[in-house]
């Protein structure tokens, strides 16, 4: 039976009933090898097969780009993300993942952490829902023995909402209960959201409010979370023994929960998560034309762009691609670049008319900066958007070349200082005339400039 349920004045609810249409309508019975029901469902993967809570900031789907829109017009103070989750064997049906506390600034973190996500917790629990944080037990671990917060960077939903002070949930039910248990959890959860909201609407937006301004005026920015293996939070967790037996399948020994015997223990938490890899803000970002795809992404997300009116040489701060490596499986269509190791150096350089500037004065510049600092987690470098100046595009005949190289010496004798030191120094060098030459070619003039050379540029503060 259906029944409306009265809403607070004070809280306004925008609903999108399915996101992935594509996946919602192919409609299957046995996808979720996992799943307990119901009798048929759709799909992880969109049209494009495409999980769509790892498109949040790459935007590959035309989902996550609508979503970008109707999440910047309406500007949330909180979004929810309603899951399904898999994973380990335990009692509860609802777990719950928060967009981490720290993502979010001093003021609303620790509101988040202290004041109102502690209410959900205990108003569901009134409710007759035990809900616990989402269990992030490795395979085949126990969770009797504890877990990290999920780490959630902007390709999720949750972690993409925190970019602009958005708090974000993901509620998860689990996924072996029965069908109508995990519905009504979930529309348990949802009013209990609903009630508080209104409870704490008014320091809910002051704190998000004080945030934003916080974060417009803010000079340094960390790019990289690493999970706090000291510090934890003790919960209360209610799960099933695990223990082992052999496989009917594989005649091997496997883990099992085993529902005979619950067990519910205080166990460790760790949902703390510092901060690494600070960059300092800069006073702008330059971004040549060319790079129109990065840039159309920038406006889906309401940052505030400007163009040079005319031809200007200024000098920037640049970054060259020291090292990086790619996943040699694709990942969600895409060979994701990490480990990104970059060194910076101020030049002098002709921008052009129409090239991009993006002022560091607005409420966006959290987003900006983990898009386009090259080693964020989530950055459009990692996502492979300027891959093309990875790849060398001009070369030389070894027989051409050992001419001009020998010019190249005569002219530079420092450059031969170097060579000379380098063979000593290194006795397969000394062997590879390939390698002496492709030495001398990338300490000259004809090497050029642009491989390696990541073409998003920082205006520095004055």
């Amino acid at each position: 039976m259906t029944r409306k349920i009265a809403l607070p004045e004070n809280v306004v609810i925008a609903i999108i009933p399915v996101y992935n249409i594509g996946g919602c309508l192919n409609r299957n019975t046995s996808s979720r090898a996992n799943q307990n029901g119901p009798k048929e469902y759709g799909f992880r993967g969109n049209s494009q097969n495409l999980d769509l809570n790892r498109d949040f900031t790459k935007c590959d789907s035309k989902e996550a780009r609508s979503f970008t829109e109707i999440f910047h017009y309406i500007n949330p103070d909180i979004l929810v993300d309603n899951h399904v989750s898999d994973g380990a064997d335990y009692q509860h049906i609802m777990t719950l993942v928060t967009t981490q506390y720290d993502k979010l600034g001093t003021m609303l973190g620790i509101w988040l952490k202290e004041t109102f996500e502690p209410q959900l917790y205990k108003n569901m629990s009134k409710k007759g829902w035990d809900m616990i944080p989402y269990v992030y037990a490795p395979e085949d671990g126990d969770p009797a023995e504890g877990w990290r917060q999920f780490y959630d960077p902007p390709r999720y939903s949750s972690g993409y909402a925190a970019l602009f002070q958005t708090i974000g949930f993901m509620p998860e039910t689990h996924m072996l209960k029965p069908f109508a248990d995990r519905v009504a959890s979930t529309k348990a959860f949802m009013e209990t959201l609903i009630e508080e909201s209104g409870i704490h609407a008014t320091e809910l937006k002051a704190f998000r409010e004080k945030e934003r301004s916080a974060l417009m005026n803010s000079n340094s920015f960390p790019l990289n979370w690493h999970s706090d293996t000291i510090k934890y939070s003790t919960i209360t967790f209610k799960g099933y023994a695990q223990a082992f037996k052999t496989s009917d399948v594989t005649g091997l020994k496997k883990m099992y929960f085993d529902r005979t015997k619950p067990v519910t223990k205080q166990v460790p938490f760790y949902n703390i998560y510092n901060p690494s890899g600070f960059v300092t803000k800069p006073k702008a970002y330059i971004i040549p034309y060319g790079w129109k795809s990065v840039v159309d992404l920038l406006k889906l997300n309401n940052v505030t762009i400007e163009q040079f009116n005319h031809d200007t040489i200024i000098e920037v701060e640049a970054y060259h691609i020291n090292e990086y490596k790619s996943l040699q499986s694709p990942y969600e269509k895409h060979h994701k670049n990490y480990d990104i190791k970059v060194s910076s150096l101020n030049q002098k350089i002709k921008f052009l008319k129409g090239d991009y500037i993006i002022p560091m004065n607005q409420t966006a510049n959290r987003y900006v900066i983990e898009m386009l600092e090259p080693a964020g987690d989530d950055s459009f470098f990692a996502w492979n958007f300027f891959d093309a100046v990875l790849q060398q595009k001009e070369g030389y005949s070894n027989y051409r070349w050992e001419d001009v190289a020998a010019g190249v010496l005569k002219k530079n004798p420092g450059l031969k200082k170097k060579l000379g030191a380098k063979k000593l120094t290194d006795s397969g060098f000394a062997a590879n005339s390939s390698a002496q030459l492709d030495f001398i070619y990338k300490h000259s003039i004809y090497y050029e400039p642009a491989h390696l050379q990541y073409p998003v540029y920082r205006l520095r503060a004055k």
